[in-house]
């Protein structure tokens, strides 16, 4: 019993409450990201990700192991890839370029829309449940926005290289396109040796700044 005692003492449940927070909202994030992709191709005619069951909010149908450790330990991080085929949208990179910025916009939105509760709720969080749900607020519009702004790097396979390489000449287009795979491992040593680590910061703190800009603008007249 004293070994209990003992554990129970020196357990952090705060600690532990933070990592839940935190999963739940890596888990929402992902999830809309993904989403989002799924929804803009079987709007524009493909029904790829739907036939696999990736039009969902199930966070487990979109989960990257490695995509959702870097969320939860950096705020940066992606999901398992919807799949898609070019071949069903009418312009096939237009197409292409609207469905992986359907992912970043996605989760900037629901950054916006976290942090218009947040603002909302400034005034009332000296009351603990208040307080719970207004940090969770804040984490979640902070993830949701490295996600949105990690995504948009154009550095194939992220979304931004899908709307960026949307201009250039076919050829060129669909010959980066086959050699993702080895872009891939050199965002993998980019991440690990920390290259992107300052701009990525700065921009998130910039998007995240502009966001509560505008969306306290309306709460904060009644406070005023």
């Amino acid at each position: 019993m004293n070994a209990i005692s003992s554990f129970l003492n020196g357990f952090d449940l705060s600690a532990l409450s933070e990592l839940i927070a935190r999963a739940a909202a890596v888990l929402i994030c992902l999830s809309f990201h993904e989403l989002s992709h799924g929804l803009v191709a079987y709007w524009l005619g493909d029904p790829t990700a739907k036939r696999q069951g990736r039009i969902s909010i199930n966070p487990l149908r979109h989960l990257d192991f490695f995509g959702t450790i870097m969320m939860l330990l950096v705020g940066f991080g992606w999901a398992k890839p919807v799949p898609v085929d070019m071949r069903y949208f009418k312009h096939p990179k237009r197409g292409m370029a609207a469905t992986a910025l359907a992912g970043p916009i996605s989760n900037l939105f629901l950054a916006f829309v976290s942090l218009f509760f947040v603002a909302v709720l400034l005034p009332y969080t000296d009351q603990s449940g208040v307080r719970a749900v207004f940090e969770f607020l804040i984490m979640l519009a902070s993830l949701n926005v490295g996600l949105g702004v990690f995504n948009l790097i154009p550095i194939p396979p992220l979304d931004g290289s899908k709307v960026l390489y949307a201009i250039f000449p076919d050829r060129a287009y669909y010959t980066i396109l086959r050699y993702e795979r080895f872009t891939m491992i050199f965002l993998m040593i980019g991440l690990y040796l920390g290259w992107f680590d300052t701009p990525l910061f700065a921009l998130h703190g910039f998007v995240f700044d502009r966001l509560w800009d505008a969306a306290s603008f309306i709460p904060g007249l009644f406070y005023r």
